[in-house]
């Protein structure tokens, strides 16, 4: 254990990436469950990553706007796709998700194939690098998700299902290059299934994802794990307990 890693200059950032990502999570992880398509954010998720691998391979050293615009293209074109099939072939949606993420994570694989830094770049897509985010990242992704957040309460009810869609691919194209794909499947999920049974979920949802990433990132720097991971793991653990605690209690 190493006490001196509870840095608060490389945790603080860390926290408050957290708590951008799990502000507009939350409340969408609610209504992806609500709809039945929970492995959609895994799947525009990957499809993002596969825009952010595309353009590395295409060109040595691409501009950020060049970096952002692949990805956000990437996203918006699954995110049109998997509309178009829940308008087409909905009884089989989760299954067509299911397909579009295997496929655009075997993509990836074969664009890194030869990379020699492939297996590291997947790794960052993947499990992310909390703790290395900085102020810049931080302001960028506030604002989207600000725009996000105001869009999403005030105008939800008039959405429709590509509208969902397309706001959802855009706060997932930004979060997976923060906090990498399993922490973004976390974020979603874990939060809404574990408040599902609660009252005022919303504000109970955000109070268990602000607590596992606290614990989940103090944990992982006293022992020197990996931050992303750790977060998943100390989610699925709270949201378990919580859930036997309110089964005990309805018995």
């Amino acid at each position: 254990m190493n006490l001196e890693a509870l840095d608060l200059s490389i945790l603080g950032p860390a926290i408050l990436a957290g708590l951008l990502v799990l502000s507009t999570h939350v409340p969408m992880g609610q209504e992806v469950l609500r709809r039945g398509i929970i492995f959609i954010d895994l799947a525009i998720a990957q499809v993002a990553g596969l825009g952010l691998i595309l353009i590395h391979s295409l060109l040595d050293d691409p501009h950020q706007w060049e970096v952002q615009l692949a990805v956000a293209c990437s996203a918006l074109l699954g995110a049109w796709l998997l509309a178009w099939t829940e308008r087409k072939a909905g009884q089989y949606q989760e299954a067509i998700i299911g397909v579009v993420f295997v496929m655009a994570a075997s993509l990836s694989i074969l664009l890194l194939a030869d990379n020699p830094h492939g297996g590291e770049r997947l790794k960052d897509m993947l499990v992310g690098q909390i703790l290395w985010v900085d102020g810049k990242d931080l302001l960028n992704v506030a604002l989207l998700y600000a725009l996000l957040l105001i869009v999403w309460f005030g105008f939800r009810d008039r959405l429709g299902s590509m509208g969902f869609y397309l706001l959802f691919a855009l706060n997932v194209m930004a979060s997976v290059q923060l906090v990498g794909l399993y922490l973004v499947f976390a974020s979603l999920i874990i939060p809404a299934l574990a408040t599902i049974k609660i009252r005022h979920r919303l504000i109970q949802g955000y109070l268990f994802g602000a607590s596992g990433y606290l614990l989940g990132l103090i944990l992982s720097a006293l022992y020197d794990l990996p931050s992303g991971a750790v977060i998943v793991v100390v989610l699925g653990i709270l949201a378990f307990g919580l859930n036997l605690i309110i089964y005990r209690k309805s018995t």
